[in-house]
């Protein structure tokens, strides 16, 4: 159906032109379109335009308000930008069907904060997700560079209040989503995957020392307890600043830090995070870690942790209920298992194409399973390789240099680990390889040494269970590059643990998507980066359309169960209208 224009000449030759509504209709006989007039407006000169826009608006009643705000706005359409949708898009629809937002807004309706809290948190989370920035940045990002349903502006301040709100019921959000993860993706739980990171802070001194309790959280200050007493001290309190100096795992040992661990499941699917003092000791951690998860009431539990927990401390504690651990061991460490387990004879297992088992029976309490990795093992030979050629090219010649400059040298090589594992010094100051050393590390290539304690569990499926320890240092380098978990830009505590918090939700989003998908997040974002919303206006309002879905969107929309989004995202009439 269209409107044409037909024009008839009068006697005295001017031209009339007249506007009619028709339409083309199939003639069987003559199989050909016919057009057909419905009705005549009259004269163009003369039409009653008043009546034709009031016809306009009694059809446009017929539509969906987005659309008939689309068609009706035709030429006079103004464009005003464009704003990141696709990932966002992704995010949310999995952020709901996961109900962290019904989770939140339940708990944010017995408290006076805003209802738009949940939607802050979102896009706190999406844009660490997609455009990791601070949250001044973060809030200029949410409705200005990228579309968020429900959240039209957001603030600096907005932010921040959602922040201490979520820090506030840490504890209760981590355990009502992972209720909600573990049943939508029926999760297998039996083995935990623990390991921990640390993030540093670029500033010259720690936070002051405070009192604090076995889990490293703020004691209540004795001047605001009112009862005149020593507030909330135990015998466990200790005295520790927030962000401290401690064993940096990125090498920055000069600089204050905290610790942060996370718990993974097999799949990689992180189930909840914590933070410390910079200066905690493993043996704190694992404790809290124990305590924490054992509160959620899980099943049998086998704890799977690197070599860093492998203390007998550790392990009693680890034992303790119905729960079992694999902790790597140090073949290095010169203990009597690791010399026992590489001096056993015995033929390896085949496990996967690149990893071979041997079990050791050494005690009655634990089980050892040797591992060995033949790629593993050319990687380790390559790499010694590398480092004999660098140490001898450093010390040839040194015999004829004075003993203090040999003695200048050996101090540089001292602080290069990986050449002073392979360096002697003779009796009388020379620098030598130490090939003694070199054999003893060849011995090593490629194997590991793995400690369990529960007594049914195969050998095949320790190996297999701890090489998928790589999924929670996967995660660590996903929440420094992707995430950026570093730097932080906050200054208070409580503001850092929801940082992290932050940080783990998104996480979370991620490897389910990554998980669902057998897609890396990276192409997944490229993929849905080019899907961005449009705004017009025009004299009868505002509308915001989406581009065009490609085929890869709707595969992955697809596979993740995610609807299509609407053509029209959003539309707001005029005041005139």
């Amino acid at each position: 159906m269209f409107v044409r224009t037909a024009s008839r000449k009068n006697k005295d030759g001017t031209t009339v032109r007249y506007l009619q509504l028709a339409h083309n209709e199939w003639d069987p006989v003559a199989k050909a379109a016919k057009m057909k007039v419905l009705h005549n407006f009259g004269r163009e000169d003369l039409i009653d335009r008043a009546a034709v826009e009031r016809l306009v608006g009694s059809l446009c009643r017929l539509l969906d308000p987005s659309r008939a705000a689309a068609l009706t706005s035709g030429a006079d359409l103004t464009f005003i930008g464009s704003a990141a949708y696709g990932g966002v898009y992704l995010l949310d629809q999995l952020w709901r069907q996961l109900k962290i937002d019904t989770i939140m807004t339940r708990m944010l309706a017995s408290t006076r904060r805003s209802p738009f809290t949940e939607r802050v948190l979102f896009a706190l989370v999406a844009n660490r997700a997609l455009d990791a920035s601070s949250k001044l940045a973060a809030s200029h990002w949410a409705g200005r560079a990228a579309h968020i349903d429900g959240l039209p502006t957001c603030s600096d301040d907005a932010c921040y209040r959602a922040m201490d709100w979520l820090h506030q019921v840490q504890d209760s959000v981590e355990r009502k989503v992972f209720d909600q993860v573990a049943t939508l993706l029926n999760l297998e739980v039996d083995l935990l995957f623990f390991d921990t990171t640390s993030t540093y802070f670029e500033i010259d001194e720690g936070d002051e020392p405070i009192a604090r309790d076995q889990r490293g959280v703020p004691l209540p200050d004795p001047d605001t307890t009112g009862d005149g007493g020593d507030g909330g001290a135990d015998d466990g309190a200790a005295m520790k600043g927030f962000r401290t100096h401690g064993k940096s795992k990125d090498h920055r040992d000069d600089l204050p830090q905290i610790v942060i661990g996370m718990a993974v499941t097999r799949d990689g699917i992180p189930v909840r995070v914590w933070s410390w003092p910079g200066s905690t000791t493993d043996t704190a951690l694992i404790r809290q870690v124990k305590d924490d998860m054992r509160d959620w009431t899980l099943s049998k539990i086998v704890w799977v942790g690197d070599r860093g927990f492998a203390s007998a401390a550790n392990r009693r504690y680890l034992r303790q209920g119905d729960h079992h651990y694999i902790i790597g061991e140090r073949l290095r460490s010169g203990s009597a298992e690791a010399k026992a387990a590489l001096s056993r004879q015995g033929r390896y297992q085949d496990v996967a194409e690149n990893l071979k088992v041997k079990e050791v029976r050494i005690g009655e309490a634990d089980r050892f399973v040797l591992c060995f990795n033949p790629e593993g093992a050319m990687r380790d030979a390559a790499i010694r390789e590398r480092l004999l050629t660098q140490l001898q090219e450093l010390i040839a010649g040194t015999d004829a240099l004075s003993a203090t400059k040999r003695a200048e040298l050996r101090g540089v090589i001292s602080t290069k680990p990986g050449l002073n594992r392979y360096l002697r010094t003779t009796p009388g100051g020379l620098l030598r390889i130490d090939a003694a050393k070199v054999k003893a590390e060849t011995n090593l290539d490629g194997k590991y040494l793995l400690r369990c304690s529960d007594p049914k569990l195969p050998a095949e499926d320790i190996a297999v269970g701890y090489k998928q320890l790589l999924e929670v240092e996967r995660g660590w380098r996903d929440m420094k590059q992707i995430i950026d978990l570093r730097p932080v830009y906050h200054r208070l505590e409580e503001r850092i643990r929801a940082h992290v918090i932050l940080c783990w939700l998104a996480l979370l989003l991620i490897r389910i998507i990554e998980t669902t998908t057998a897609t890396t997040w990276r192409r997944i974002r490229t993929e849905f980066d080019p899907l961005t919303v449009a705004t017009f206006t025009g004299p009868t309002g505002t509308f915001r359309q989406r581009a065009e879905l490609t085929k890869p969107q709707r595969d992955i929309l697809a596979k993740l169960d995610i609807p299509t989004p609407k053509k029209i995202v959003e539309a707001a009439p005029s005041a005139d209208a």
